[in-house]
């Protein structure tokens, strides 16, 4: 499949999904890998290993090394967004990652000590910034990146990513229609600052095909 480039790196949440049961499934994740997108997914641990889950593991989840497997398999296109679900994995992630010899990577969404414990492990991770989360971000200066989440509102404008782009940090936006809202009227404020984001800018969707078009390079 040709790949265009893309003025913002389009991150498949929960993988490339056609029905709301193929999320975090292999199908999902194939699909999104063998298009060139990044993925956002869910990590735990289930009796000492690490496994792919949104929700409390009951046995029968993919196993991390099976997700990082695929996504190596296919030419490890575009960036891991891990979310990751529960404390203390930070040896287990760095085993896997390392074996697998993934670099593209960031870690978000733990508690404030255990990112802490994540960003003293050498592990990449994103600080997260939401309409309910006030300044200053937890670890900024130790993290590589935001998470820019809008629960209830579109708040995230061009003026709120800026500063982030001009401090050297790469920027994730959570697309509206996660949290059930309309997108395109969105999509349509970041693209100039897309343009101007020196592939430092990536948005997580569940319409990772319709993003790719929007944000193609023009």
């Amino acid at each position: 499949m040709e790949r265009c480039r893309q003025d913002m790196e389009i991150i498949s949440h929960r993988g490339h999904w056609l029905a709301p049961t193929e999320k975090n499934q292999p199908e999902a994740f194939v699909r999104s890998f063998a298009a060139g997108f990044g993925v956002e997914t869910d990590v735990r641990d289930l009796a000492g290993s690490l496994v792919i889950s949104h929700d409390l593991p009951t046995g029968g989840e993919m196993p991390f090394d099976t997700f990082l497997e695929l996504y190596t398999r296919h030419g490890s296109p575009g960036t891991l967004a891990l979310n990751v679900k529960a404390d203390g994995l930070q040896e287990s992630l760095r085993k896997s990652l390392d074996q697998f010899g993934i670099q593209s990577y960031f870690l978000f969404d733990m508690s404030v000590p255990d990112l802490l414990r994540s960003t003293r492990s050498g592990l990449t991770c994103f600080s997260r910034e939401s309409e309910f989360e006030p300044k200053p971000l937890s670890l900024y200066a130790e993290t590589s990146g935001v998470w820019m989440d809008c629960f209830d509102s579109d708040w995230i404008t061009e003026a709120a990513i800026e500063p982030h782009l001009k401090a050297g940090k790469s920027v994730c936006l959570v697309s509206p229609e996660l949290h059930r809202r309309p997108h395109l009227g969105v999509w349509e404020k970041y693209r100039p600052i897309a343009r101007r984001a020196e592939n430092r800018l990536m948005l997580c969707t569940d319409f990772p095909l319709e993003a790719k078009e929007f944000f193609r390079v023009r």
